[in-house]
Protein backbone atom coordinates (compact mmCIF):
# COMPACT_ATOMS: atom_id res chain seq x y z
CA UNK A 1 0.00 0.00 0.00
CA UNK A 2 1.71 3.64 -0.94
CA UNK A 3 1.31 6.34 1.59
CA UNK A 4 -0.71 8.17 -1.15
CA UNK A 5 -3.49 6.02 -1.21
CA UNK A 6 -3.98 6.45 2.60
CA UNK A 7 -3.60 10.12 2.52
CA UNK A 8 -6.33 10.15 -0.08
CA UNK A 9 -7.98 7.80 2.09
CA UNK A 10 -7.36 10.42 4.80
CA UNK A 11 -8.12 14.00 3.13
CA UNK A 12 -11.85 12.03 1.53
CA UNK A 13 -12.52 11.03 5.47
CA UNK A 14 -11.73 14.19 7.63
CA UNK A 15 -13.45 16.52 4.88
CA UNK A 16 -16.72 14.34 5.24
CA UNK A 17 -15.97 13.98 9.20
CA UNK A 18 -14.54 17.83 9.85
CA UNK A 19 -15.99 19.81 7.42
CA UNK A 20 -15.24 23.98 8.26
CA UNK A 21 -13.86 22.79 11.78
CA UNK A 22 -14.52 20.87 14.93
CA UNK A 23 -17.06 22.81 16.92
CA UNK A 24 -16.72 20.61 20.31
CA UNK A 25 -13.13 20.81 20.59
CA UNK A 26 -12.50 24.33 19.64
CA UNK A 27 -15.09 25.69 22.21
CA UNK A 28 -13.97 23.21 24.69
CA UNK A 29 -9.93 22.63 24.82
CA UNK A 30 -7.74 25.37 25.15
CA UNK A 31 -5.43 26.09 22.38
CA UNK A 32 -2.50 25.42 24.67
CA UNK A 33 -2.91 22.53 26.38
CA UNK A 34 -1.07 18.76 24.70
CA UNK A 35 -1.20 15.53 25.79
CA UNK A 36 -1.37 11.86 24.33
CA UNK A 37 -3.66 9.50 22.90
CA UNK A 38 -3.58 5.88 23.61
CA UNK A 39 -5.29 3.64 20.78
CA UNK A 40 -5.99 0.75 22.84
CA UNK A 41 -7.11 -2.79 21.76
CA UNK A 42 -10.61 -3.44 23.42
CA UNK A 43 -10.56 -7.16 22.40
CA UNK A 44 -8.00 -10.00 21.05
CA UNK A 45 -7.36 -8.88 16.94
CA UNK A 46 -4.89 -8.58 14.49
CA UNK A 47 -3.89 -5.41 13.72
CA UNK A 48 -4.63 -3.76 10.63
CA UNK A 49 -4.28 0.26 9.20
CA UNK A 50 -1.50 1.53 11.25
CA UNK A 51 -0.40 3.92 8.35
CA UNK A 52 -3.56 5.38 8.73
CA UNK A 53 -2.83 7.38 12.06
CA UNK A 54 0.15 9.47 10.31
CA UNK A 55 -1.55 9.84 7.47
CA UNK A 56 -4.49 11.68 8.74
CA UNK A 57 -2.39 13.87 12.03
CA UNK A 58 -0.10 14.62 9.10
CA UNK A 59 -2.93 16.60 7.54
CA UNK A 60 -4.70 17.75 10.61
CA UNK A 61 -1.73 19.28 12.13
CA UNK A 62 2.01 18.15 11.05
CA UNK A 63 3.29 18.69 14.89
CA UNK A 64 1.86 15.66 16.19
CA UNK A 65 4.11 12.78 16.93
CA UNK A 66 3.38 9.44 16.38
CA UNK A 67 4.74 6.78 18.24
CA UNK A 68 4.58 3.28 16.70
CA UNK A 69 3.95 0.28 19.31
CA UNK A 70 3.32 -2.46 16.88
CA UNK A 71 2.60 -3.14 13.06
CA UNK A 72 -0.34 -4.09 10.94
CA UNK A 73 -0.19 -7.66 11.42
CA UNK A 74 0.57 -8.25 14.95
CA UNK A 75 -2.22 -10.28 17.17
CA UNK A 76 -2.42 -8.83 20.23
CA UNK A 77 -4.89 -9.15 23.37
CA UNK A 78 -7.06 -7.58 25.14
CA UNK A 79 -5.54 -3.74 26.76
CA UNK A 80 -2.51 -3.80 23.79
CA UNK A 81 -1.42 -0.61 23.18
CA UNK A 82 -1.12 -0.57 19.43
CA UNK A 83 0.06 3.59 19.30
CA UNK A 84 0.78 6.56 21.02
CA UNK A 85 0.25 10.33 19.58
CA UNK A 86 1.36 13.33 21.28
CA UNK A 87 0.66 17.01 20.99
CA UNK A 88 -1.57 19.44 20.78
CA UNK A 89 -4.83 18.51 22.56
CA UNK A 90 -6.86 19.76 20.28
CA UNK A 91 -5.51 18.30 17.00
CA UNK A 92 -5.54 14.32 18.81
CA UNK A 93 -9.05 15.14 19.40
CA UNK A 94 -10.33 16.49 15.80
CA UNK A 95 -8.09 12.88 14.01
CA UNK A 96 -9.40 10.51 16.62
CA UNK A 97 -12.81 9.29 14.83
CA UNK A 98 -11.43 8.95 11.91
CA UNK A 99 -8.64 7.17 12.60
CA UNK A 100 -10.37 5.14 14.90
CA UNK A 101 -12.85 4.26 12.27
CA UNK A 102 -10.41 3.39 9.62
CA UNK A 103 -8.59 0.97 12.46
CA UNK A 104 -11.57 -0.64 13.65
CA UNK A 105 -12.84 -1.52 10.40
CA UNK A 106 -9.58 -2.96 8.84
CA UNK A 107 -8.72 -4.85 11.73
CA UNK A 108 -11.66 -6.51 12.16
CA UNK A 109 -11.73 -7.74 8.29
CA UNK A 110 -8.05 -8.89 9.41
CA UNK A 111 -8.83 -10.46 12.71
CA UNK A 112 -11.71 -12.47 10.37
CA UNK A 113 -9.50 -13.54 7.83
CA UNK A 114 -6.83 -14.58 10.10
CA UNK A 115 -9.23 -16.66 12.04
CA UNK A 116 -10.14 -18.61 8.61
CA UNK A 117 -6.57 -18.69 7.50
CA UNK A 118 -5.93 -20.73 10.99
CA UNK A 119 -8.81 -22.88 10.40
CA UNK A 120 -8.27 -24.52 7.35
CA UNK A 121 -4.27 -24.32 8.20
CA UNK A 122 -3.93 -28.03 8.05
CA UNK A 123 -4.89 -27.81 3.76
CA UNK A 124 -2.56 -25.79 1.29
CA UNK A 125 -6.19 -24.01 0.55
CA UNK A 126 -5.61 -20.62 0.08
CA UNK A 127 -8.42 -17.89 1.02
CA UNK A 128 -9.44 -15.40 -1.22
CA UNK A 129 -11.07 -12.41 -0.99
CA UNK A 130 -13.72 -10.77 -3.74
CA UNK A 131 -14.83 -7.98 -5.55
CA UNK A 132 -17.50 -7.14 -2.85
CA UNK A 133 -15.66 -4.67 -1.54
CA UNK A 134 -17.27 -0.91 0.08
CA UNK A 135 -16.65 1.98 -2.65
CA UNK A 136 -13.58 4.19 -2.40
CA UNK A 137 -12.46 1.56 0.27
CA UNK A 138 -11.16 -2.16 -2.05
CA UNK A 139 -7.79 -1.40 -1.91
CA UNK A 140 -7.92 -1.05 1.56
CA UNK A 141 -10.50 -4.26 2.16
CA UNK A 142 -8.14 -6.16 0.58
CA UNK A 143 -4.40 -5.29 2.33
CA UNK A 144 -6.69 -6.06 5.45
CA UNK A 145 -6.86 -9.74 3.97
CA UNK A 146 -3.62 -9.79 3.53
CA UNK A 147 -2.45 -8.81 6.54
CA UNK A 148 -4.95 -11.50 8.04
CA UNK A 149 -3.17 -13.75 5.82
CA UNK A 150 -5.49 -14.09 2.64
CA UNK A 151 -4.66 -13.70 -0.84
CA UNK A 152 -6.14 -11.27 -2.79
CA UNK A 153 -8.74 -12.72 -5.91
CA UNK A 154 -8.63 -9.98 -8.82
CA UNK A 155 -8.71 -6.63 -8.08
CA UNK A 156 -11.20 -5.41 -10.44
CA UNK A 157 -12.41 -6.03 -13.80
CA UNK A 158 -9.20 -5.44 -15.61
CA UNK A 159 -7.46 -7.71 -13.44
CA UNK A 160 -8.39 -10.83 -14.99
CA UNK A 161 -11.16 -12.61 -16.93
CA UNK A 162 -13.82 -14.70 -14.74
CA UNK A 163 -16.40 -16.01 -16.44
CA UNK A 164 -19.79 -15.97 -14.53
CA UNK A 165 -23.12 -17.00 -14.96
CA UNK A 166 -24.82 -14.45 -16.62
CA UNK A 167 -21.44 -14.29 -19.32
CA UNK A 168 -22.47 -18.12 -20.23
CA UNK A 169 -25.91 -17.43 -20.65
CA UNK A 170 -25.39 -14.14 -22.76
CA UNK A 171 -22.42 -15.71 -24.90
CA UNK A 172 -24.66 -19.11 -25.44
CA UNK A 173 -22.72 -21.54 -23.40
CA UNK A 174 -19.35 -22.80 -21.17
CA UNK A 175 -17.49 -23.79 -24.28
CA UNK A 176 -17.96 -20.63 -26.25
CA UNK A 177 -18.13 -17.88 -23.20
CA UNK A 178 -14.25 -19.80 -22.58
CA UNK A 179 -13.34 -19.64 -26.78
CA UNK A 180 -14.41 -15.86 -26.99
CA UNK A 181 -12.10 -15.10 -23.81
CA UNK A 182 -9.16 -16.45 -24.93
CA UNK A 183 -9.47 -14.80 -28.13
CA UNK A 184 -10.28 -11.75 -27.33
CA UNK A 185 -7.42 -11.27 -24.32
CA UNK A 186 -4.55 -13.81 -25.40
CA UNK A 187 -2.71 -16.23 -23.65
CA UNK A 188 -1.00 -14.44 -20.98
CA UNK A 189 -4.43 -13.07 -19.44
CA UNK A 190 -6.06 -15.56 -16.41
CA UNK A 191 -9.18 -16.83 -17.34
CA UNK A 192 -11.45 -18.75 -15.03
CA UNK A 193 -14.99 -19.98 -15.44
CA UNK A 194 -17.75 -20.64 -12.81
CA UNK A 195 -19.52 -23.83 -13.30
CA UNK A 196 -22.98 -24.86 -11.21
CA UNK A 197 -22.61 -28.29 -11.34
CA UNK A 198 -20.98 -31.66 -12.77
CA UNK A 199 -22.07 -31.42 -16.39
CA UNK A 200 -21.14 -27.76 -16.38
CA UNK A 201 -17.65 -28.70 -14.94
CA UNK A 202 -17.14 -31.81 -17.86
CA UNK A 203 -17.84 -28.30 -20.46
CA UNK A 204 -15.85 -26.66 -18.78
CA UNK A 205 -12.32 -29.15 -18.98
CA UNK A 206 -12.90 -29.17 -22.28
CA UNK A 207 -12.60 -25.95 -22.77
CA UNK A 208 -9.30 -25.58 -21.03
CA UNK A 209 -9.61 -22.54 -19.09
CA UNK A 210 -6.89 -21.83 -16.51
CA UNK A 211 -9.35 -21.83 -13.69
CA UNK A 212 -12.86 -23.10 -12.49
CA UNK A 213 -14.86 -22.12 -9.97
CA UNK A 214 -16.94 -24.20 -8.15
CA UNK A 215 -20.04 -22.44 -7.06
CA UNK A 216 -22.13 -23.26 -4.68
CA UNK A 217 -21.54 -26.95 -4.29
CA UNK A 218 -21.70 -28.91 -0.98
CA UNK A 219 -18.51 -30.68 0.04
CA UNK A 220 -19.93 -34.02 -1.54
CA UNK A 221 -20.11 -32.67 -4.98
CA UNK A 222 -16.86 -30.27 -4.39
CA UNK A 223 -15.01 -33.06 -3.57
CA UNK A 224 -15.80 -34.97 -6.69
CA UNK A 225 -15.17 -32.18 -9.10
CA UNK A 226 -11.54 -31.95 -7.82
CA UNK A 227 -11.22 -35.47 -8.51
CA UNK A 228 -12.86 -35.08 -12.00
CA UNK A 229 -10.51 -32.20 -12.71
CA UNK A 230 -7.65 -34.27 -11.60
CA UNK A 231 -5.04 -31.36 -11.01
CA UNK A 232 -5.58 -30.04 -14.23
CA UNK A 233 -6.29 -27.10 -13.90
CA UNK A 234 -7.00 -24.66 -11.01
CA UNK A 235 -9.99 -24.62 -8.89
CA UNK A 236 -11.65 -22.26 -6.36
CA UNK A 237 -14.78 -22.72 -4.36
CA UNK A 238 -17.31 -19.98 -4.16
CA UNK A 239 -20.82 -19.44 -2.64
CA UNK A 240 -22.18 -20.00 0.78
CA UNK A 241 -18.99 -20.75 2.65
CA UNK A 242 -19.87 -19.87 5.86
CA UNK A 243 -16.99 -20.07 9.03
CA UNK A 244 -18.45 -22.86 10.21
CA UNK A 245 -17.99 -24.96 7.00
CA UNK A 246 -14.30 -23.54 6.19
CA UNK A 247 -13.01 -26.65 7.30
CA UNK A 248 -15.14 -29.21 4.98
CA UNK A 249 -14.57 -26.77 1.99
CA UNK A 250 -11.07 -27.33 2.46
CA UNK A 251 -10.81 -30.77 2.92
CA UNK A 252 -12.48 -31.47 -0.72
CA UNK A 253 -8.65 -30.52 -1.95
CA UNK A 254 -9.50 -27.25 -3.76
CA UNK A 255 -7.07 -25.31 -3.87
CA UNK A 256 -8.81 -22.07 -2.85
CA UNK A 257 -11.96 -20.85 -1.39
CA UNK A 258 -13.32 -16.56 -1.60
CA UNK A 259 -15.05 -15.40 0.62
CA UNK A 260 -17.26 -12.24 -0.09
CA UNK A 261 -18.52 -11.75 4.06
CA UNK A 262 -14.46 -10.78 4.83
CA UNK A 263 -14.46 -7.77 3.23
CA UNK A 264 -18.75 -7.08 3.21
CA UNK A 265 -19.61 -8.19 6.70
CA UNK A 266 -16.97 -8.77 8.98
CA UNK A 267 -17.40 -7.35 12.15
CA UNK A 268 -15.68 -4.26 13.47
CA UNK A 269 -13.13 -4.89 16.42
CA UNK A 270 -13.31 -2.56 19.43
CA UNK A 271 -10.59 -0.01 19.34
CA UNK A 272 -10.35 2.73 21.42
CA UNK A 273 -8.60 5.98 22.13
CA UNK A 274 -7.34 6.94 25.69
CA UNK A 275 -6.57 10.09 26.82
CA UNK A 276 -3.41 11.17 28.76
CA UNK A 277 -2.22 13.95 29.86
CA UNK A 278 1.24 15.00 29.61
Amino acid sequence: MTPWLWRRLAETALEEDVGFGDLTTDATVPPERTGTLALVARESLVVAGLPVVPAVYALVDPDVRIEHVVEDGARVERGAVLARVHGSARSLLTGERVVLNVLQWLSGIATATRAVVDAVAEWSTDILDTRKTHPGWRAFEKYAVRVGGGKNHRLGLDHAVLIKDNHIAAAGGVAEAVRRARRSVGPTVFVEVEVDDLRQLEEALKAQPDGILLDNMDPDTLREAVRRVGGRVWTEASGGIRPDTVRAVAATGVDAMSLGWLTHSARAVDIGADWQAP
